[in-house]
């Protein structure tokens, strides 16, 4: 039922309120010291990607198969692929076959996506009695990969230190692994980086040196990458090469000689990066081989291995474990890798040992040798891939010299096979227009439940906690005056799962009907206050029988040692304005006030004298902190009074406002935050006349749901809210 006056639905209310007065004076009742803060573990430092990232293995499988599938959905969501983008067809062009002893060579492109191409090199062996496994070799940081041949002195180099063993073959790398690969008996396919080879219609300097933001880049309509928009979308570089890894995928098995059964992918570097990735979120693959990647320690510098929301409480241990008890080896180097044989492998050990599989993990350790995919670390994949895909050669496996190929020899395009434009910023502009409205026409749904599963299962990620996930949460009484018929009561809600304090007021009157009202604000606590006394409309509260509680979320009131609003939230050291440098480690300032949100809320739900009501509404800029919050609390909070102010993460410009929130803007932006609070009662302000989709649909189809319209200035809103709230379910 949808009326513009009330609505009624169950019996038990849980209500926060959110509320702001204008124009009144405000004075905030502290519960520290004057210039003392919170002791909060979110006021420590920023972690970046330079952080410590240790994975602690589960007790028991059914701990880790949740676990999995949340991490394997935060990296999903992440990319930008969830839900999945549409498989267009990949129009593949193979050309330019070249013949050797053992093995031939071909060009290759095809389309990721419409006008989006995928440019590499197929290397297949001569001769392939039934079918033969497929291997995908991902490259690095290495300019020009697949085309580049090593300099004479570096040559000469490797060679004298063991890395390399000749003189014609070890100019490249990438060619010798394919070759090898190929006379072993396999299908390998070895594609370009954005922005390297081939693979120009992202830039280099973009893809991998985004530096600076770009105000021309920064509209509401046909943004560009990197923007605040682009990332209220999750459309990222990063999002991007996980796609082309995909279709990639996509594209060997689409070769009618190539065993599904045995898929592998290896690369270093960045290119472990990507092996990481695809392995975690893509079931075809059989056998991953990440070199010198997987740590502890530093995660990925390039702007095309970070995206937001990517690493926060995870990292790329966790991320190679996803790939359990499936075949698994890895390198390491005297990089930041060197420690993993003591910090991420023992643990990634024990997991394959809790699933069954311990012999199903291996590290090569190569600590003697700098950053590198060299012949020493190839021949540890050579016999990794014999051993599990039973290919029957004798270990070890070496490489044979061969005759290199030349860039021309290699490149792609030619004057039969036209190079797209190059660097085009409307091609990027026109790209990610259609990435994004093929994720729209997929999550405008009339489906509720598919609704619920897709912007639901996304927002558990974008926030980073559920109800279920707020922690043990204990109350520290600081101060408490008798006020006659209710009593003051300041103090610290301390969550002690999460090692966080927030400061609240309680106002608890004598005679207690069971019914909570949490106060919050933009002002923080002090907005229940005018002076010494509570503001008039909420002191009717109070006298009703309702206890008032105020809080300072995260970065509010008494966070603030200055006593000054938030206006800019922090950002950690890296200089590049990328916001996934900060915001692909840590939750962002609106995340963590949700996060309050639900501490209170379990506060009160666990209490040993739980409220039996618990009202939410948010009004005056408050708003969408209680909507993501209902969206994530399932039916803890029954009833909610929201005015949105019009209010949208797509039109947030700068990434450090602090209403920033990556993916806020894509699972039908504030409205769907909305949506995904039915069909507990909803009184709404601040929209259009029009209902919003996906709210309508979401009330509309919930026998139970009831939503009920407000309109009007501020002061009308908060009169009309009370008002409701006063008379419904009463």
């Amino acid at each position: 039922m949808i009326t513009r006056t009330n609505f009624l639905s169950r019996c038990f209310v849980v209500s926060l309120l959110i509320l702001s007065g204008a124009g009144v004076c405000f004075a905030a009742p502290r519960v520290l010291p004057e210039g003392k803060v919170p002791d909060d573990a979110r006021l420590q430092p920023l972690k970046d990607l330079d952080g410590y990232f240790p994975f602690t293995p589960p007790p028991s499988r059914d701990p880790w198969e949740k676990r999995a599938e949340r991490v394997r959905r935060q990296i999903l969501v992440s990319q930008g692929l969830w839900p999945m983008p549409t498989k267009t067809p990949l129009n593949a062009v193979i050309h330019g076959r070249i013949e050797r002893d053992e093995y031939t060579v071909e060009k290759v492109y095809f389309e990721s996506a419409p006008g989006f191409f995928v440019t590499g090199n197929l290397y297949r062996p001569k001769k392939i009695t039934g079918k033969a496994p497929g291997v995908l070799f991902a490259h690095g940081h290495w300019e020009n990969a697949r085309l580049s041949e090593a300099g004479e002195d570096e040559l000469l180099r490797e060679i004298a230190n063991g890395e390399e063993r000749f003189v014609e073959g070890g100019r490249s790398r990438f060619q010798s692994m394919c070759v090898q690969l190929a006379r072993m008996g396999c299908v390998v396919w070895q594609w370009d980086m954005l922005g390297d080879s081939d693979s120009q219609q992202l830039s280099r300097p973009l893809v991998h040196g985004f530096a600076q933001q770009r105000p021309e880049m920064n509209t509401t309509e046909n943004w560009g990458l990197f923007s605040p928009q682009a990332e209220a979308h999750l459309q990222s570089v990063m999002g991007l090469q996980t796609w082309n890894s995909i279709r990639s995928l996509d594209f060997v098995l689409s070769l009618p000689e190539v065993d599904p059964e045995r898929i592998a992918i290896t690369g270093a570097s960045g290119g472990g990066t990507q092996t990481m990735l695809l392995s975690a979120i893509d079931p075809r693959v059989k056998l991953s081989f990440p070199a010198v990647m997987v740590s502890t320690a530093m995660q990925g510098g390039c702007t095309c291995e970070n995206a937001s929301l990517l690493r926060v409480d995870t990292g790329n241990v966790e991320f190679a474990g996803l790939f359990a008890p499936k075949p698994l080896g890895m390198t390491c180097a005297n990089d930041w890798t060197k420690e993993m044989a003591a910090k991420g492998f023992p643990e990634l050990q024990q997991l394959y040992k809790l699933l069954g599989a311990p012999e199903n993990v291996m590290l090569k350790r190569g600590e003697h040798f700098g950053h590198n995919y060299n012949a020493v670390s190839r021949n540890a994949f050579y016999n990794w891939l014999n051993r599990h895909f039973q290919l029957g050669f004798k270990e070890p496996v070496i490489e044979r010299d061969y005759q290199v190929l030349s860039k021309a020899q290699l490149t792609v395009w030619d004057a039969q096979h036209v190079a797209p434009k190059p660097a085009d910023p409307d091609f990027e502009r026109k790209l990610l227009t259609y990435f994004h409205s093929d994720a729209q026409e997929q999550i405008r749904t009339t489906d509720a439940g598919r609704f619920r599963k897709i912007g639901g299962g996304a927002m558990e990620v974008i926030i980073g906690r559920t109800l279920a996930d707020a922690g043990t949460v204990e109350w520290e009484m600081i101060h408490k005056t008798d006020r006659g018929s209710w009593i003051e009561m300041n103090g610290l809600l301390k969550n002690k799962t999460h090692h966080e304090e927030i400061p609240a007021v309680f106002c608890f009157p004598k005679q207690w009907n069971g019914t909570t009202t949490v106060w919050l604000s933009k002002e923080g606590k002090a907005a229940l206050f005018a002076g010494d006394a509570l503001q008039p409309d909420l002191q009717k509260f109070v006298d009703g029988g309702a206890t008032l509680v105020g809080v300072d979320l995260f970065q509010q009131g008494e966070f603030r040692a200055d006593g000054q609003p938030l206006t800019k939230t922090g950002r950690v050291k890296n200089p590049r304005e990328a916001a996934a440098y900060t915001f692909g480690y840590n939750h962002t300032v609106f995340a963590q006030r949700v996060h309050d949100v639900l501490t209170v809320v379990s506060y009160l739900k666990s209490h040993e004298r739980p409220s039996k009501r618990i009202d939410v509404v948010g009004l005056e800029g408050a708003g969408a902190w209680v909507a993501a919050a209902r969206a994530i609390s399932g039916n803890a909070i029954d009833r909610a009074v929201i005015d949105t102010g019009g209010f949208r993460f797509g039109k947030v410009l700068d990434i450090h406002d602090p209403n920033f929130l990556p993916g806020g803007a894509k699972y039908g932006d504030l409205p769907g935050m909305l949506a995904l609070g039915a069909p507990g009662k909803l009184w709404l302000a601040g929209e259009s006349a029009q209902i919003p989709e996906p709210i309508r649909t979401a009330y509309l189809s919930a026998p139970s749901a009831s939503l009920s319209l407000g309109a009007g200035n501020s002061a009308q809103s908060r009169a009309a809210a009370l008002q409701w709230l006063a008379a419904d379910g009463r």
